[in-house]
C-alpha cells in the first residue's frame, strides 16, 4: 500500500511538471507571431549572441534590458537558461537569448525589431 501511494504520488508530480508554465507566450501581431513575456512585451534575439551566450554586455542590457529567469526556474524543451552580463540566468529560446527593449512602451509594441540590423523579434 505504502509503495502504491508513493507511485502515485511520483506520478502525479511528473504530471504536473509537464504542464509547467512557459516562460514566454507567442501572440498573433501584425508581425505574424512572436513571443512576448506575461506583461505582453516583445521579446528579441541579438544576432551577435551565439548559440547559448549573450554578448550584450552591462551597456547593452541598459537598452536591451534581459529576459531573466526566476531564481529557481529550470531548462525545459526549447527553453534553456544563460548568463547575462549582469551574472543573472536570463531565458533562451531555441539557444538564442532574450530581451525586452526600454523603446517598447506598452504591451504589444514593437519598435526595436530591426535596430541596428542586429535586433529582431523573437518567433
Amino acid at each position: 500500500m505504502k509503495t502504491l501511494i508513493v507511485s502515485v504520488g511520483l506520478l502525479a508530480a511528473t504530471a504536473f511538471s509537464a504542464f509547467a508554465a512557459e516562460p514566454a507566450k507567442m501572440v498573433d501581431t501584425k508581425m505574424g507571431k512572436v513571443l512576448a513575456d506575461a506583461k505582453g512585451m516583445t521579446l528579441y534575439t541579438f544576432d551577435k549572441d551565439t548559440m547559448g551566450k549573450s554578448n550584450c554586455d552591462a551597456a547593452c542590457l541598459k537598452k536591451w534590458p534581459a529576459f531573466h529567469a526566476a531564481a529557481k526556474a529550470k531548462a525545459e524543451g526549447e527553453w534553456s537558461l544563460v548568463k547575462a552580463a549582469d551574472g543573472k540566468e536570463m531565458w533562451a529560446y531555441e539557444g538564442k537569448p532574450l530581451y525586452t527593449f526600454t523603446g517598447d512602451k506598452k504591451p504589444g509594441d514593437m519598435t526595436g525589431d530591426g535596430v541596428g540590423g542586429v535586433w529582431h523579434v523573437a518567433k
